[in-house]
């Protein structure tokens, strides 16, 4: 049983570095594999921890944070399913400057990084996967870094919200956001307050552009979310 479900998780949810790799290779992925399950809000990898292993999601939520001025959290980024993280630290040699935690129950693969090494030092298409996984993710960290700092707490905010959307879409009602977060980490995600967070979102409440209920988010006027996230 665990067997056929190691072989689905690489089959489908790996198909992009699978069909990069030789028949060889995939044997040796295959074989140190390795699957893990962490419960809500447990940690994955702390800030200052040697990297050792490649970490896909393939189920659940997972956010990347790091500790900033008088100990408050930044939430750098969201990952969801199936996305590679904890290996940028690896390739610079360095300990990790974030870490990485479930957002809820999740199950994550891990392959040691020096079977990674291995693999790409022997195929140039893998090297270039990474390559375009590094670039992509400086990119999206380029434009939030311009975001976080120049848009007005309206823009942040919308913001946020459009970033948990489009990671994690919708429930099946088709306007309920698919994550359900604690006010803290939505601040931490748009870098305010947790009172700033909270005043905002109650006005955008009131504005009938959303509708919230505890943790759940519905969102009533995307268009508009999306043009306030815009122009900030």
């Amino acid at each position: 049983m665990i067997k056929a479900a190691l072989e689905k998780v690489i089959n489908e949810d790996m198909a992009d570095i699978w069909s990069v790799l030789s028949a060889e290779e995939k044997r040796l992925v295959a074989e140190n594999l390795q699957l893990h399950t962490f419960k809500k809000n447990q940690l994955i990898y702390a800030e200052g921890d040697q990297p050792e292993f490649l970490w896909c999601l393939f189920k659940g939520k997972v956010k990347k944070t790091k500790e900033g001025v008088g100990g408050r959290t930044q939430i750098l980024r969201l990952i969801r399913p199936v996305q590679y993280f904890g290996y940028r630290a690896y390739f610079a040699e360095e300990p990790y400057v974030s870490s990485a935690s479930a957002f809820e129950p999740s199950v994550i693969g891990a392959l040691p990084l020096t079977l990674v090494r291995q693999l790409i030092s022997n195929n140039i298409n893998l090297a270039w996967f990474f390559i375009k996984e590094l670039s992509t993710n400086l990119g999206g960290s380029d434009t939030r870094i311009v975001n976080l700092t120049q848009k007005h707490i309206r823009g942040r905010l919308a913001e946020a919200l459009m970033v948990l959307l489009d990671n994690y879409g919708y429930e099946d009602d088709n306007s309920t956001l698919k994550i359900y977060m604690a006010r803290e980490d939505l601040a931490n995600l748009s870098n305010m307050t947790t009172s700033n967070a909270i005043r905002t979102l109650s006005t955008f409440v009131n504005e009938k552009l959303l509708l919230v209920d505890g943790r759940r988010i519905k969102i009533i006027n995307e268009a508009q979310l999306r043009k306030i996230s815009k122009f900030g």
